[in-house]
């Protein structure tokens, strides 16, 4: 058993969730999308709306890690491997998640503190997030903050009580995995590294 959180998992390597071995093999597939807006994150929907499934053309059965509302785009992990989703969705676990974001004020100090450390989003629930930059771009504000667990519609909730107005939000992270160049609506499996470093939250949080 493997205890230091700093090993880099190799591909020979065996990783296990909820006893369960993770290996990047054909059955243990984990694919990302660019998502556009007008998808809903779901493998199906009553509705007939359009699913992220849509884009995803595949004969696999695959489920979103986690959701991205409606109108965000971005990054979006699906698998195949349900204790993997389920360990990486899990908010004790905590994995860190970026975002971008174009709001109209910049944050001041003050601001950025009182987010750091929490703010009520209403339902009962707290929101917290990192800003990591923020800078002007054609009379809008481009700001990158992380977050640690993901609430429903969290950032949108932290912007409204803030104050601020929200005219996109875009994932360009989750956990070690960058969103990168991948055209919007387009998808590809992780590569080997990738895939790597994903497991390795597993291999240093679940020994």
């Amino acid at each position: 058993v493997e205890t230091n959180p700093a090993y880099q998992v190799s591909i020979k390597d065996k990783v296990k969730c909820d006893e369960k071995i993770i290996s990047h093999k054909e059955n243990n597939r984990i694919v990302l999308l660019n998502k556009p807006t007008g998808f809903i994150t779901s493998a199906k929907d009553p509705l007939k709306r359009k699913t992220v499934m849509d884009l995803v053309q595949t004969d696999e059965r695959l489920f979103p890690i986690g959701r991205l509302d409606k109108d965000t785009t971005g990054l979006l992990l699906l698998t195949n491997h349900g204790s993997l989703a389920n360990y990486l969705m899990h908010p004790k676990n905590k994995i860190p998640r970026v975002y971008k974001l174009e709001i109209d004020q910049i944050f001041r100090e003050g601001e950025k503190k009182r987010l750091a450390s929490k703010i009520y989003i209403g339902q009962k629930e707290w929101g917290r997030a990192e800003i990591l930059s923020q800078k002007k771009d054609r009379g809008r504000i481009i700001v990158h903050l992380r977050l640690f667990q993901g609430k429903k519609r969290e950032i949108r909730r932290m912007m409204y009580r803030m104050k601020r107005k929200l005219f996109s939000l875009q994932r360009t992270k989750f956990g070690p995995i960058e969103l990168g160049d991948i055209a919007l609506g387009e998808w590809r499996d992780l590569n080997s590294s990738e895939f790597e470093s994903l497991t390795s939250i597993i291999s240093s949080n679940s020994v």
